[in-house]
């Protein structure tokens, strides 16, 4: 893959429709809640999305095992902890909301991700919200994990249905990912994904599996 600078990352993260319509996720999801509080945004890459929730209120911190996607983060301006998400240096029942998206997938003990979830959560409401792709879960093991680590399951719904085929097509060509897009392209994409919340299609095929939770 191309190195590409500061700039260019934190651009790409801020304007392009896949990174967009994931933090519109999390972003609906938080206004659910009456007042902000704490959150922790596992696997935060170059802080994006820690960022959004910061600028809505809440108290985000940003967890990630790179060190280089760590400095990014810190560079803008983001609290990093630098932890593996099977060990979370996080005090019991701490956190309001946990994020991990797309980050299951990478680690053979993703039970062990699921129960540090799980223990790290306020009771009585804490709230997790996991991605992961399709093509590695099922709505079934995604749900068995969650409930064998005492997690309640809320919903679990697909996620870019509509664009399936293009971003699996993306995904095949090497460096695609981190290619900006020309903008009437990039807003098409962007409002076809976000057409997903009002039509009947969340329980079709799509590239990810979004899953709410929460302790009891």
């Amino acid at each position: 893959m191309r190195v590409i600078d500061l700039g260019e990352l934190t651009a790409l993260e801020d304007r392009h429709w896949w990174h967009r319509q994931r933090r519109a996720i999390v972003e609906r999801e938080l206004r659910r809640f009456p007042a902000t509080g704490r959150v922790l945004d596992i696997g935060a890459g170059y802080g994006g999305h820690t960022i959004a929730m910061r600028a809505m209120g809440w108290i985000a911190t940003a967890v990630d095992s790179s060190a280089a996607a760590a400095e990014v983060a810190r560079d803008r301006g983001v609290s990093v902890v630098r932890a593996d998400a099977r060990d979370l240096p996080v005090e019991p029942g701490f956190i309001d909301v946990v994020v991990a998206f797309d980050v299951l997938e990478h680690i053979d003990e993703d039970h062990l991700v699921m129960q540090e979830i799980a223990r790290v959560l306020r009771p009585g409401g804490g709230t997790a919200l996991v991605a992961v792709p399709y093509d590695s879960y099922s709505r079934e093991s995604l749900t068995g994990i969650a409930e064998k680590a005492a997690l309640a399951v809320d919903w679990v719904r697909s996620w870019n249905v509509l664009l399936r085929g293009f971003a699996v097509r993306r995904r095949a060509v090497p460096g695609s990912a981190c290619r900006h897009l020309p903008w009437p392209v990039n807003t098409a994409l962007s409002a076809a994904v976000a057409a997903e919340r009002v039509l009947p299609v969340r329980s079709l095929r799509g590239t990810s599996l979004i899953m709410r939770a929460h302790r009891e």
